[in-house]
C-alpha cells in the first residue's frame, strides 16, 4: 500500500467517525446509561488516543502530546500503557468538553497526515492498519451506543438511519453441508485480527443451515406461544437472566394497544414483521432455536457455509465459545491485549451487520460478546 492510499484511507475513516455523530446534540455526547455503553465523546477521543499512543508517540520523534491527562481519561483496557478511568465512570466525565475532544481529533489527524507523507517500515504500517481497523470497530459500537442512549429516552428522539433490515419473504430453506474435514481461519496477505489465526482443520458432521435469518413475525410467534415463560427452552443461566430482568421481547420492543412497536433511530413505530429480528441475546437466540426443535450453528459450520449464504444484515450468534485457535500467539506488549485476554465466558458471532463499516467484514471475522448482550445488531440463523 503506497503512502497516498494509506493517507486517503486514514482521512476517510476518521471523517466517517464524525459523520456518525453529526446529528447529536452536545448533551448526547457524555451519556452512559449502562456500563456496556460508552459515551460518543469517549469513542471520539479513545480512537484518537490510539494513534497518539501507538503511532505518533512511538515513531514520530518531534511529536508533542496534546494533553497529558488524555492517556488516563481515554485508555480503554491496555494495562501495559498505564492507569485509566474505570469503564463504569466514562459517563461521569463532563470535561474535557466536546469542543476540546474535536480539537484533539483535528490535532492528531493533522499530525498523522504529516507523518503519512513519508515512507515507513512494515512494522509501522501494520500498527497504523490496526489503528484504522480499531476505529472502524468503534464506529459500529457508536451506532449501538447512540441508539441505546436515545432509545432509552422518554420521547425516542429521531435521527437519520438508512439501515434496511428487510428480507426476501420466502419460506425458510435449509442448505445441506456434507460431512468432512474443512480448513478454518484466515489465510492470505489481507488484514485480519490475531484471533482469526492460525488456520487449522476441523471435522464437521453433515448439517443443514437456514438460507435466511429469523424474522420479526417468526419471533412474535415464539413470544405468543409463551417462549419467555417456558424454562425448558432456556439455559439455566439464560432463564435466570430472563427472570431477573423480566424480559418479554427483544430490546427496544414495546407493546402498545396489543401491538408490538420498536425504536429504530428514525422513529418509534410498529414492528415490521418482514424484517430480520434483531437486538437478540445469545440466550434468546438459543431458546428460539430450541423452540423450533433446532439449534444455532457452530462458528465453524457458519464459516464453511458462508459462501453459500446471504449474510451481513446482522451479526449471527453461533453456538461456539470464544477460544483461541491452535497455535494462536498473542503479540508482545499492549497490542497483545487486543483480543487474547477476552477468550473466556464469551460467545462468537459471525458475519457483519448493516452498521459494520465499509470493507471491515470477511468470512473469517470472529466477533464476540457475553451471551446477555442485546444492544448490538444481532440476529438468529438456525441450523439442524
Amino acid at each position: 500500500m503506497n503512502n497516498q492510499t494509506l493517507l486517503d484511507r486514514f482521512l476517510s475513516i476518521r471523517k466517517h467517525t464524525e459523520v456518525i455523530c453529526s446529528e447529536l446534540n452536545n448533551e448526547d455526547y457524555s451519556v452512559q446509561p449502562q456500563i456496556f455503553v460508552s459515551p460518543p465523546k469517549w469513542h471520539l477521543a479513545h480512537s484518537t488516543w490510539f494513534f497518539e499512543q501507538f503511532v505518533l508517540s512511538e515513531f514520530a520523534s518531534d511529536y508533542t502530546i496534546f494533553d497529558e491527562d488524555f492517556a488516563f481519561l481515554f485508555n480503554s483496557y491496555y494495562n501495559n500503557v498505564g492507569k485509566r478511568v474505570l469503564r463504569p465512570n466514562r459517563g461521569l466525565m463532563t470535561r474535557p468538553s466536546v469542543e476540546k475532544v474535536y480539537k484533539y481529533r483535528a490535532y492528531v489527524s493533522e499530525k498523522m497526515r504529516a507523518f503519512l507523507q513519508t515512507s515507513h517500515s512494515q512494522e509501522i504500517v501494520e500498527v497504523i492498519e490496526i489503528g484504522l481497523q480499531h476505529e472502524q470497530q468503534h464506529q459500529e459500537l457508536m451506532h449501538y451506543d447512540i441508539k441505546y442512549i436515545l432509545g432509552n429516552q422518554a420521547t425516542f428522539p429521531s435521527i437519520k438511519c438508512d439501515f434496511d433490515f428487510s428480507q426476501k419473504q420466502t419460506p425458510m430453506h435449509f442448505l445441506k453441508i456434507e460431512e468432512g474435514v474443512y480448513d478454518i481461519g484466515h489465510s492470505g496477505s489481507d488484514f485480519c485480527f490475531d484471533n482469526e489465526l492460525g488456520r487449522h482443520k476441523v471435522y464437521l458432521h453433515e448439517f443443514e443451515i437456514a438460507d435466511r435469518l429469523v424474522t420479526n413475525q417468526e419471533y412474535m410467534e415464539f413470544i405468543k406461544e409463551g417462549g419467555y415463560q417456558d424454562f425448558n427452552l432456556w439455559h439455566a443461566e439464560g432463564w435466570d437472566y430472563v427472570q431477573q430482568h423480566q424480559l418479554k421481547a427483544p430490546l427496544y420492543w414495546h407493546q402498545v394497544d396489543s401491538e408490538w412497536h420498536h425504536y429504530t433511530l428514525n422513529r418509534f413505530e410498529k414492528v415490521n414483521p418482514d424484517e430480520a429480528v434483531k437486538h437478540i441475546s445469545y440466550y434468546e437466540a438459543s431458546a428460539f432455536a430450541a423452540w423450533k426443535g433446532m439449534r444455532l450453528p457452530t462458528e465453524f459450520e457458519w464459516e464453511v457455509a458462508a459462501e453459500k449464504l446471504d449474510w451481513g444484515t446482522l451479526w449471527e450468534w453461533t453456538n461456539s465459545a470464544y477460544l483461541p485457535y491452535p497455535n494462536f500467539q498473542k503479540a508482545a506488549g499492549a497490542l497483545g491485549e487486543y483480543n487474547g485476554k477476552f477468550m473466556v465466558n464469551q460467545i462468537v458471532l459471525r458475519g457483519a451487520s448493516l452498521a459494520t463499516s465499509k470493507n471491515h467484514s470477511r468470512i473469517t471475522y470472529r466477533n464476540f460478546f457475553h451471551p446477555d448482550m442485546r444492544w448490538l445488531y444481532s440476529g438468529i440463523r438456525l441450523a439442524k
